[in-house]
């Protein structure tokens, strides 16, 4: 196990010079601390987008077309996945536009979301109007509770759930609800989705394929183990302590500070670059109610090492934060009781 060390992730420094660019967008935006959103975005505009309409034109065949899609699926499915994805999770949350100017937010949403796998719509909705709501207990469409959370065939049973099923869970558990603006929001944007699918189909096949289809199906498998890794400890004294912190990694980084998920769970329209003050300002509640807190290492780890029962390898990257654990047998002896499954009732 580890102690607690100086905190390496990103926060906000301010500065005092911004290029032309940077001035134009800061008349729109809310917030100058979303500067690196917008060169996000400017990348994504100049690589992904014009990439993806040359692979759909006949400019290229055969070799020569594989030898523009590869580059563009490393690009667009492994270097900026992650980052678009985390920014549209910060934006869900704080709004990244000045009033009037939304618009910019919705072709975000509707223009850019597909090539990465993103149905237009969903991912605020099921994040803001359930996940938060329901905490990763049993009412929320992707809780990893009723699974045994060390277990490869339990992690293939929850995706598998959320591929097929996900819409429908999400769809109903709004609809008993009466949030009607939300399940249509759902609604429209996961069927337009699939019909733009089809219909580009016609046009290209194997470029809608490469392009939209597999990216969706990538995407759902991702952040499946993006929130299984996330909520994988769970106290069964007290259902909703099922969130870690992972610090002091290249992943925070470039994901803004993703990595701090109890913090978040406990403060979600924080700023990403506030998070780890605000977790270093905690630390002592964290300790005292056992949240697990890892150093060095993200949920790709965390996942790898649960699958492989590596309980060992998670004591070693583990910050035991005012000796809140005795030694290393009593914190592995946690983990495993806080991934097992919970079978319970859900609510009324």
């Amino acid at each position: 196990m580890k102690a607690l060390t100086t905190i390496t992730d990103p926060v906000y420094i301010p500065r005092d010079t911004y290029t032309a660019y940077e001035k134009f967008w800061l008349r729109y935006i809310n917030d100058k601390r979303d500067l690196p959103f917008i060169h996000l975005l400017t990348a994504i505009h100049l690589l992904v987008i014009p990439s993806a309409i040359v692979l759909y034109t006949p400019l290229l065949q055969g070799l020569w077309w594989w030898a523009l899609y590869i580059p563009y699926f490393y690009i667009s499915q492994l270097y900026f996945k992650g980052r678009f994805g985390l920014m549209l999770h910060c934006i869900s949350h704080r709004k990244l536009f000045k009033k009037g100017y939304t618009w910019i937010y919705h072709w975000i949403i509707w223009g850019i979301c597909p090539y990465f796998g993103h149905t237009p719509e969903t991912y605020f909705v099921h994040h803001m109007a359930m996940h938060h709501v329901e905490n990763n207990n049993h009412d929320d469409a992707s809780s990893t509770l009723p699974y045994q959370r060390d277990s490869l065939r339990g992690f293939g049973a929850y995706v598998t759930r959320f591929l097929f099923l996900g819409f429908r869970d999400t769809f109903m558990y709004l609809f008993s609800r009466k949030r009607k603006k939300f399940y249509m929001r759902l609604t429209y944007g996961e069927m337009s989705f699939y019909a733009f699918c089809i219909l580009m189909c016609f046009v290209n096949l194997k470029a809608t394929l490469f392009i939209f289809i597999i990216p969706f199906v990538f995407a759902r498998i991702v952040m499946m183990l993006g929130n299984w890794a996330q909520h994988a400890f769970v106290d069964p004294e007290d259902p909703d302590e099922n969130t870690i912190n992972c610090i002091n990694t290249k992943y925070n980084q470039t994901c803004w500070n993703d990595g701090y998920h109890a913090v978040h769970h406990m403060r979600p329209a924080l700023h990403y670059t506030e998070i780890p003050v605000e977790f270093l300002k905690n630390k002592e509640k964290f300790a005292e109610r056992k949240v697990l807190v890892f150093d060095g290492i993200h949920y790709l780890h965390i996942f790898f090492w649960l699958m492989t029962k590596r309980y060992d390898k998670l004591a070693d990257n583990l910050v035991n934060i005012n000796n809140m654990f005795s030694n290393r047998e009593e914190a592995i002896a946690l983990m495993k009781e806080r991934t097992r499954k919970m079978p319970l009732a859900k609510s009324n």
